[in-house]
């Protein structure tokens, strides 16, 4: 693979390229605007590209027509936008069957495919990758000294220093992991583009995903109701209580209908409980986590800016424990692993377990100063004896991550690791 002048790196590249070793065809999914073409091109040998201003009307004809005449052409062949044609769905597993052979094609959308509208689930044939904007390493502003995967091997002795000051954190949430506003020097630039693109997401791409009308005055009163509830357990009673006031005639049916589009289009990534077992008869919620793809959009919508973060540092805390979700999730989805949170009936919460498909896992606590050090270790060390070790198996290891700047191991070997010296 030969990258682009000017390609930020991903680390979704080293899956995208065993998928295509893998499999005959790689589905590439996320939020739009996040780098799924891009990081597609690095890849591709031909492409095609659906919404191309010139072309369109014709490919959506020659889709209805002869589908199969669209995916001719050098592999592997991006079909960017595939969505506007479902039938290529249907035409790529086909062709993917007929030739055997790995590595055909790459699809790239921003809503979830179903198998209703494509009759196939694609199941064997078309692998499926999941990316979210760029983490803290990926934008070159973690430094990458601590690895989870070292972590996981139960490396001792590691240190590292965060170059990120507070202000470079308020910065780097507010203008989010989004390719182009990494790539932007101009804060003022970088912000504006995140504002447009919630404006979008407000006024065209809710209505635009299933060609179902829906008020922008409601999505942008859910979005900031979520946004005021981000990383906190929410249901929709919650959300509903919230939006009622200024809207009486909104249901419950409603916002679960406006609520499954905005996760159609992956602005929306709810943190899961940890099924996990534990010493006692603990009842554990289930309600997940509320998150969007990017703590930008939140900060949009509650109107954050440095400045309101730093007299605001509960809000500034809970957008700072989005930021480190999105990265922990992209560095355990690295190592095939997922992240949950844990929260019991009596109040007792883990901010983030990170699980990999062996069953190793680790807990995580994200604390935003170095004061909440001492009560995040203590919490970390009594789940982990709440814990059923002789079913779950001993975490391979316990870690606060910060918004500091040093990264040490503590004598009690809790890991204290800034979000800017983490990586995959």
């Amino acid at each position: 693979m030969k990258m682009d002048v000017g390609y930020l790196p991903r680390i979704a590249d080293k899956k995208m390229s065993l998928a295509l070793q893998s499999s005959g065809a790689v589905l590439i999914v996320g939020p739009k605007w996040c780098g799924k073409t891009e990081t597609a091109k690095q890849f591709a040998k031909s492409a095609l590209y659906m919404q191309h201003p010139d072309f369109a009307e014709s490919y959506q004809k020659l889709a209805s027509l002869k589908p199969s005449a669209l995916l001719e052409g050098e592999t592997p062949r991006l079909i960017d936008e595939w969505q506007d044609a479902p039938v290529l769905w249907n035409a790529v597993r086909f062709t993917v069957d007929q030739r055997k052979e790995k590595g055909q094609f790459i699809l790239t959308g921003s809503v979830v495919p179903t198998t209703a509208q494509n009759k196939h689930s694609g199941a064997g044939r078309i692998s499926r990758l999941v990316m979210r904007t760029m983490s803290l390493f990926e934008s070159g502003e973690s430094s990458g000294e601590i690895s989870l995967a070292d972590l996981f091997h139960g490396e001792t002795g590691m240190t590292g220093h965060s170059l990120l000051s507070i202000d470079d954190i308020a910065y780097t949430l507010l203008r989010g992991g989004w390719p182009e506003t990494v790539k932007e020097k101009r804060s003022e630039v970088a912000m504006k583009t995140v504002l447009d693109y919630t404006e979008v997401l407000i006024n065209d791409d809710m209505s635009r995903i299933d060609e179902k009308k829906r008020s922008p005055a409601r999505v942008r009163s859910l979005l900031r109701s979520i946004a005021r509830h981000i990383s906190s357990p929410v249901n929709n009673s919650t959300v509903l209580e919230d939006l009622a006031s200024n809207d009486n005639a909104i249901s419950d049916k409603t916002i679960s209908d406006y609520t499954q589009a905005l996760k159609k289009l992956y602005v929306i990534d709810d943190l899961p409980v940890w099924n996990v077992s534990l010493r006692s008869k603990t009842a554990m919620r289930t309600t997940p986590k509320r998150h969007l793809t990017d703590p930008s959009i939140a900060g949009v919508l509650l109107g954050a800016s440095k400045e309101k973060l730093f007299h605001d540092f509960n809000t500034f805390g809970l957008l700072f424990e989005s930021m480190a979700i999105r990265d922990l999730r992209i560095y355990a989805d690295s190592m095939h692993g997922s992240v949950y949170y844990y929260r019991d009936k009596q109040g007792n919460e883990v901010d983030a377990i990170v699980e990999l498909p062996d069953g190793h896992w680790g807990a995580v606590e994200i604390k935003m100063g170095g004061n909440e050090e001492e009560s995040a270790a203590r919490n970390l060390l009594k789940f982990k004896n709440s814990v059923n070790t002789e079913k779950m198996g001993e975490p391979s290891f316990l870690a606060i991550v910060t918004a500091t700047q040093i990264a040490y191991q503590r004598d009690d070997s809790v890991w204290v690791i800034p979000l800017g010296c983490l990586k995959n």
